[in-house]
């Protein structure tokens, strides 16, 4: 009986053990070292996707605790910072905080044009500081190195305002005044439209989008399904290179507003380090 017990006890325990790493939701770091012949030293960025307004402790202070530790010489927010649901307090918060001390850049999201509050969030970042990328570009010289952050619409631009520049077009803009010289960068929120990304020479390309594919079975599916990509998802997060350049897909931060929970798929802030080859 005394074996029995200890065999069950012993069950339930990793049972336990199982569930909580299943549905763990504490957030995770994640950091990409990627090198380029266009840099003579280094260039630190944070990707910020996929907030949905979600809550990251009193004055989003979780966020900005772990991006003041990294220390970046931007800070990139890849869509769907603000939500078509939720109260978006909690963008905002993290918003204004990041602006007040870095060079902060966004593209917008889907759900983003789905609340058709697009334009109120545009006008709120511009207000903040924040460098708001439709299509357009800007460069940063960081010591020796020149950094074009580039950034494009969601594709949702073309159903939400009919006025206003397609996101192909977008894309071919900046893609055609791309500077041999510099370092690529390009901010968008959409990772399955890579291939066109691509037709241009960007060294890295950042989004978010996917959620990680919701569920995830480590070392066996990378992600179950995302959002325009459907079941089993060939970008669902992480790195994964193209002929000219790098895509990086962060799983995102969302946690408390969708009705699937994150099944191992911690949401994650992700750091891109870009250093010289030599």
């Amino acid at each position: 009986m005394k074996k029995k017990r200890v065999v069950i006890i012993s069950i339930i325990l990793l049972i336990v053990i199982i569930l909580a790493a299943m549905f763990d939701t504490r957030l995770k770091i994640v950091e990409y070292d990627i090198q380029s012949s266009c840099l003579q030293g280094q260039v630190r960025m944070a990707l910020v996707t996929d907030l949905h307004s979600c809550f990251y402790g009193e004055n989003q202070h979780v966020l900005i605790d772990e991006i003041k530790s990294y220390n970046p010489h931007a800070v990139l927010l890849g869509g769907d910072i603000f939500d078509d649901v939720m109260d978006n307090t909690n963008s905002k918060i993290l918003v204004s905080r990041l602006a007040e001390e870095y060079r902060t850049y966004y593209v917008s999201g889907n759900h983003e044009w789905w609340s058709e509050e697009m334009y109120d969030f545009f006008d709120y970042l511009e207000a903040c500081g924040v460098t708001v990328l439709r299509g357009n570009s800007d460069a940063l010289k960081i010591n020796e190195d020149i950094i074009t952050i580039s950034g494009i619409d969601d594709p949702e631009v073309n159903r939400y305002d009919d006025t206003y520049t397609g996101w192909e077009e977008q894309l071919k803009r900046v893609g055609q005044g791309l500077e041999s010289e510099s370092f690529n960068v390009l901010l968008t929120h959409r990772p399955e439209l890579a291939e066109q990304y691509f037709m241009y020479d960007f060294d890295v390309v950042l989004s978010g989008h996917a959620h990680g594919g919701q569920f995830r079975i480590p070392f066996v599916m990378n992600g179950f399904y995302a959002p325009n990509q459907g079941f089993f998802p060939e970008l669902a997060g992480g790195e994964y290179d193209f002929d000219k350049g790098k895509l990086i897909v962060s799983r995102g931060l969302s946690v408390e507003n969708f009705k699937l929970p994150r099944i191992f798929n911690r949401p994650e802030l992700v750091f891109v380090t870009a250093d010289s080859e030599s």
